[in-house]
């Protein structure tokens, strides 16, 4: 699973049982992310969990950087036994933004952040898997 925590929203992508293809899962309520994933961790089987890691181009922390901080501590300390993997996020928005514009979305559609963070969860997982792969 990723998660593409945000102030507002966090998108969330998963991937298929042979984890080949990541699929965006939804966007939830980055406050109701904690009961969503509870639910979610006893339904269905997680293997590891990849946070986005903002950061700059000069590898400096961004503005929201503390909040992602502050959740991961959250995350981890109400499912310890989950094994966490903070990923580069850079781009991820950017990238979800052009494929949407790829996939012929229109204006109205494209302005939709919840979709965009649910995207770049998806591009996020996608990579990962893809840089898993080849080491």
């Amino acid at each position: 699973m990723a998660i593409d925590y945000g102030l507002k929203r966090t998108g969330l992508a998963v991937t298929d049982p042979l984890q080949i293809i990541a699929s965006g899962l939804t966007t939830v309520e980055s406050k109701q992310l904690i009961v969503y994933l509870k639910d979610y961790f006893a339904r269905e089987t997680t293997e590891l969990v990849i946070i986005g890691d903002p950061r700059n181009w000069d590898d400096t922390a961004t503005h929201a950087t503390p909040l992602v901080n502050k959740f991961v501590k959250e995350f981890t300390k109400t499912f310890p036994a989950m094994p966490v993997k903070r990923v580069d996020e850079r781009f991820t928005s950017k990238m979800a933004k052009d494929a949407m514009l790829e996939m012929g979305l229109k204006k109205m559609q494209r302005r939709n952040k919840a979709l965009v963070d649910e995207i770049a969860a998806t591009i996020m997982l996608q990579e990962y898997m893809n840089s898993a792969s080849r080491a």
